[in-house]
């Protein structure tokens, strides 16, 4: 018998200072059975860097041709592409063929560091995606929040993230490790 996805439910209120979008959403995330409580929340954050009334989350873990999440036009092409965690680098390279723009919100310092010495150079080749990593101690407090009912405000300021409840705030500042457009 096959375990079921766990639904967690949201009320996101995000202030992005630097984009100029504010904006409350009430967000429905299934939890894969084989997904962490802390990849949730990356996806969640994801959400909320990048927040638009038209992304969307992508169908799940283990569907190989949609992102975590995205962001589509009217006409149904993809402007950006969302991948959380530690994709393999061929994902990432399809990816590139087919949005405008690709974002990895990467975590994991360790595997990361090592997924990234294998991968850097094919991947500085791809010119529209952008690698941002999470340290262990936002991880931590990401999933200090996760709740299966969360009320969060999120606030993004100069690069900076915080996201919080009623009880606590997680400051967040995500490295960027490579930026879309610019090659080493």
């Amino acid at each position: 018998m096959a375990l079921k996805s766990t639904v967690y439910r949201a009320d996101l209120a995000v202030s992005d200072l630097d984009r100029g979008y504010y904006a409350d959403h009430a967000l429905t995330l299934a939890r894969h059975p084989s997904e962490t409580e802390g990849r949730l929340m990356v996806r969640l954050l994801a959400f909320a860097l990048f927040a638009d009334e038209r992304l969307a989350f992508g169908r799940g873990i283990s569907t190989e041709d949609e992102p975590d999440l995205w962001l589509k036009d009217d006409t149904g092409r993809i402007l950006h592409w969302i991948e959380v965690g530690i994709p393999d680098e061929r994902r990432l390279r399809r990816a590139c063929g087919r949005a405008e723009a690709v974002t990895l919100l990467a975590y994991g310092a360790r595997a990361f560091g090592l997924w990234w010495e294998k991968n850097a150079p094919e991947l500085a080749r791809l010119e529209r995606l952008t690698i941002l990593a999470l340290d262990d101690a936002a991880m931590a407090g990401l999933e200090s929040l996760a709740d299966r009912n969360m009320r969060l405000d999120c606030t993004v300021q100069e690069g900076q993230i915080w996201l919080g409840d009623a009880v606590r705030t997680v400051a967040i500042e995500p490295r960027t490790i490579q930026h879309a457009g610019t090659r080493d």
